[in-house]
Formats: C-alpha cells, sequence, structure tokens
C-alpha cells in the first residue's frame, strides 16, 4: 500500500508535465511566432513520421506470445467507451438544445476521445517510474495504447464516424434562435419525436404484414395457361379508349409487378429498381430500365430476364397521352437480340468495390500501417529476433552483438523520442486557436457543454473503473497485469480529440469550428483534476 503524498505525488507530475509542454505551444501561438502553416507543418511530421516511429519501436519488444491475449480486452474497452460515449451524447442532446451545425457532430464528441498525445505522455510518465518496472512496462503501456488507437482511426475513417461531422453541413441552415428552448420544453419534445418514430416504425410493420398476407392470396389463385411457361411474356400497358379510365405511366411502373405474377403460370418474383423517377421519365422519349431483376428458378431454362421499357409515341397520339410498352425479352444464346434489347451492369457492384477500396486507403496511413507492421513482427518469434534479442535466438548477430535490424529499431525509438514534446505543442497551439463567442455566452448552449463535459470527465472514469473491475473479476483481464488495469482506467478520462477541430473545418463552409472550440476548452480544464483524482485511486487500487 502506497503512502498518501507518494500517491498525490506521483499522479501529479505527469500533468506537470503534460501542462509545461502544452503551455509553450499555447504561449509561442499566441505570440504569433508558431503561425498556422508552421502548426500544419508539425502536425504532419508528427502524425507520419513521429507517431509511426514510437509506435513501432514500443510495440516489438513489448509484445510476446504470452501478453497477446490482451489485445482481446483492449479491443473491447475501447469499443465500451465509444458506445457508451455516444450513448452519453444522445441522451445530453435529448434533454439540452444543440446547434444545429453540432446535431451530430456532439456524438463525436462524447464517442471518441483523445487517444493519442495525452494518453502517451501521461501514461509514459507513469509507468516508466516506481512502482512500476521501468523501461518495460514503459514499452508495454505504448503497445497497449496502440490498440486504442487503431480502434480510433478505424471507427472514425473506415466505418465512417466522421461522416456524422459531415452531416451537419447537409441541409438548410437553420437559425439557433429556433431550437433554442429551456430543458423541459426540449424533452417533451424529444419524447414527442420518438413517438412519431416509434408510429413510423410500427405502421410500417403493419403495412409490410399486409403486403405478405396479400401475396399469399395471390399466389394461392389457380394458375393459368400451361403453355406459358414456355414462351416470353409480352404485355402491353397501351392508352385506353376516351371512355375508359387512363393510367398513368407511374401507375403502370407500380403495377408491373403484379401484371406479371399474373401472366406466368409460375409464381415469379420481380425487383423493380428504376435509378430515375417517373417525373424524369415523362420527360424523355424512350427509357431503358436499368435494373431488373428475374427471380425465376421455377419460371423456365433461363435465369436472367431482361425487362426493357419501350416508350413509343404515334403523330396521331400527340395529344393524348404517351404509350407505355413493356415487353420480356429472353436473353437466351438460342434467341437474338433486338436493338431496343440493352443490358445495363448493376452498379452494386461498383458501389462495394468502391467502398473496399475506400476502406483499404483509409487504412493507408502512416500510425495504423506502423501498427498493422508491428503487430507480426512482435509476435513471429523469427521476425522479432531480426530487431530485437530474444532467448534462444535462431538468427545470427551483427558484428556487434546486436541483431541484424537492430539499427531500424534503434532510429525508430530515436525519431519516436520527439513524438510526445511535438504533439503535445501541436495541442496547445490548436487549444490557442479556438475561438469562442465570448460576448455571447448567453447564445451558447451552456446546459449540453456543461453535462458533455461532466459525462466524459467525471462520469466516464466512474463507469470505467467499474467495467475494468468487472473484467477483472470475470477473469478477462488479468488481474496481475497491471498496466492492462490502468491503461483500460485512465482511457476512460480523456477528453473529445482535437482530431474533430480539424474535421470540422474541413466539412464546414467558412471553415470555422466555434461550436466544438466551446464544447473542448470545459472538457480539458475539469480534465486536470478529473486525471489527478483517476490516477491516484488507480494507483491505491493496483498497489
Amino acid at each position: 500500500m502506497l503512502a498518501i503524498g507518494k500517491v498525490i505525488w506521483i499522479s501529479v507530475r505527469p500533468l506537470l508535465r503534460l501542462v509545461i509542454c502544452t503551455s509553450f505551444g499555447f504561449i509561442v501561438t499566441k505570440a504569433g511566432i508558431f503561425p498556422l502553416e508552421a502548426a500544419r507543418g508539425a502536425g504532419q511530421v508528427m502524425l507520419n513520421i513521429l507517431l509511426p516511429s514510437l509506435l513501432f519501436s514500443k510495440i516489438i519488444p513489448a509484445f510476446t506470445p504470452q501478453n497477446a491475449g490482451a489485445l482481446g480486452p483492449l479491443i473491447l474497452v475501447c469499443v465500451f467507451y465509444e458506445a457508451s460515449g455516444i450513448l452519453m451524447a444522445w441522451l445530453v442532446k435529448q434533454f439540452f438544445w444543440v446547434p444545429h451545425r453540432f446535431r451530430y457532430g456532439i456524438l463525436v464528441a462524447g464517442g471518441w476521445g483523445n487517444y493519442g498525445d495525452i494518453p502517451t505522455s501521461v501514461l509514459m510518465s507513469i509507468t516508466g517510474s516506481a512502482p512500476f518496472n521501468g523501461a518495460s512496462d514503459q514499452n508495454l503501456s505504448v503497445a497497449y495504447l496502440a490498440a486504442f488507437l487503431l480502434i480510433f482511426c478505424v471507427t472514425l475513417f473506415p466505418m465512417g464516424g466522421h461522416r456524422l461531422i459531415a452531416m451537419d453541413y447537409a441541409g438548410p441552415e437553420i437559425d439557433d434562435a429556433e431550437l433554442r428552448m429551456p430543458m423541459f420544453q426540449k424533452l417533451k419534445e424529444s419524447i414527442s419525436s420518438w413517438r412519431q418514430y416509434v408510429s413510423r416504425i410500427l405502421a410500417r410493420e403493419h403495412q409490410e404484414h399486409v403486403d405478405v398476407d396479400s401475396e399469399i392470396t395471390q399466389d394461392s389463385e389457380p394458375p393459368a395457361d400451361p403453355e406459358g411457361e414456355e414462351n416470353v411474356a409480352s404485355l402491353a400497358f397501351s392508352e385506353p379508349t376516351l371512355d375508359d379510365k387512363r393510367i398513368s405511366q407511374g401507375d403502370a411502373i407500380q403495377n408491373l409487378p403484379m401484371a406479371l405474377s399474373r401472366q406466368n403460370t409460375r409464381t415469379t418474383q420481380f425487383s423493380f429498381q428504376c435509378a430515375q423517377t417517373s417525373k424524369r421519365m415523362s420527360n424523355v422519349e424512350s427509357v431503358s430500365a436499368k435494373s431488373m431483376a428475374l427471380d425465376d428458378e421455377r419460371a423456365g431454362p433461363c435465369r436472367n430476364d431482361l425487362l426493357s421499357l419501350n416508350k413509343m409515341q404515334s403523330d396521331d397520339e400527340k395529344r393524348d397521352d404517351k404509350q407505355l410498352s413493356l415487353a420480356i425479352v429472353n436473353p437466351c444464346p438460342d434467341r437474338a437480340k433486338t436493338p431496343s434489347t440493352i443490358a445495363v451492369r448493376s452498379p452494386r457492384s461498383h458501389r462495394i468495390l468502391k467502398r473496399l477500396y475506400a476502406i483499404l486507403k483509409s487504412f493507408m496511413i502512416p500510425p495504423t500501417l506502423s501498427i498493422l507492421t508491428a503487430f507480426p513482427i512482435a509476435l513471429i518469434q523469427p521476425l522479432k529476433a531480426l530487431f530485437t534479442p530474444i532467448p534462444n535466438s535462431p538468427i545470427p548477430n551483427a558484428p556487434d552483438g546486436q541483431p541484424p535490424l537492430a539499427f531500424i529499431l534503434d532510429a525508430a525509438s530515436f525519431i519516436g523520442a520527439a513524438s510526445v514534446p511535438v504533439s503535445l505543442i501541436c495541442l496547445g497551439s490548436a487549444l490557442a486557436r479556438l475561438h469562442i463567442p465570448r460576448q455571447n455566452w448567453g447564445t451558447l448552449p451552456v446546459g449540453a457543454i456543461a453535462w458533455l463535459a461532466i459525462g466524459k470527465m467525471l462520469v466516464m472514469p466512474v463507469v470505467g473503473v467499474a467495467f475494468t473491475q468487472a473484467l477483472v473479476s470475470a477473469g478477462i483481464i488479468d488481474a496481475e497485469d497491471k498496466v492492462l488495469r490502468i491503461v483500460c482506467i485512465f482511457m476512460s478520462c480523456v477528453p473529445t480529440a482535437t482530431t474533430q477541430v480539424f474535421l470540422t473545418q474541413v466539412y464546414s463552409d467558412t471553415g470555422r469550428a466555434d461550436h466544438v472550440s466551446a464544447f473542448l476548452v470545459p472538457q480539458y480544464a475539469i480534465m486536470l483534476l478529473s486525471m489527478t483524482a483517476l490516477i491516484a485511486y488507480s494507483l491505491s487500487l493496483l498497489f
């Protein structure tokens, strides 16, 4: 059991280093000697060179096949923290009004925390000295932190978390004065909105059941002429006489599946997809259906039949409604294709390939590549023996007695040592540029700002301690792995990532991020007290 004074000093010391380094970035920015271009350049150097080098140099010596099982709990804890943060931000949104251009950004602010510079600096300081085991535990803490960074990058970019920020700037502008309301009125409005949403879902499910019942009734009708199974169905929705009820093109298309099912002797299901609306169809002379799938395994020897739309207009029908004729054309090899039949490839495969390309491209960032490269090297012993000494190594050493590729790891360690101070200077510079409309405090969503800060910096640490201890009790986290436990606990007390400021500036038409700034500053102010208390409690819990 550590003494109270020692626990307090160990808890405060990492934050003192963090504050000093961050203050330098804040001061030089306010003094005008660290302009925006220089800050962006330093940030690019940190993200593309320094941070990947730090992760590479820490993961390889720290991870072994024995502690590789910690990756599962780390991923579980990270996903839980992100989901809990999003849920908490959503609850804040239900009780307090939020600016229109931050209605989805508040979910990002709640879910994605600063998993980079702040925890790296604090955890390296805590685990690098007593009561931990010095350099070995320090490397292990950064290696465990890499799992949080990986999940952060995957959920924010490949899985589309950043699109929530883009959604804030979709649609027309709405004045915040129209949204500003007391808490009880906002809660009443939220309840009313959810009632309407649930009613729409129930009505939609009821309609689906009605449609299914009607299809079953239709399938039970007696079959038509058996010869229809061997022939190609040809349907024409011709214009009726003046005495009859006219059928519009939209009605014809809407009734197409029912008419086709009645024409064929066996039940045939149709999925009619058209990329153009009926309004556009009425403005062109000929329309070819872009997508028509026929699931006719029971309807004939050919699996794919193409339904083409041909709209023909004769000279003596210009004064009346236009005629829409639809024909099912069988594209079997023994049948000649008519010039009017145009097979258009479904764009679904293109969308899937494009999505996969975007996901793979989002992984091609240096920090993620460094993590994905370092983990296999650390876990495959022959590869690890090339970089760092291991017992019973099958790889002969270089003339200096070190592994052949130890110089790469040494260079990565040397470069990565600059990652933490440079990142903290960039953090201070970013905080110095945050613009808060001080003269308009009354126009800010004070309730949402305050409760999001309280939730992330005061409530989430309590939830993090309880969740981590539950995993320890369940045997998912090894009780003897104190580095893993303090990493999982500490990561529950990080403020919103400053990455959201940069993403908001990208998606914003004006390049400003005033709403994000107003939500970030209180969190970073509370962070100093909440982190100190959490570290002190964690040390007393572990030792």
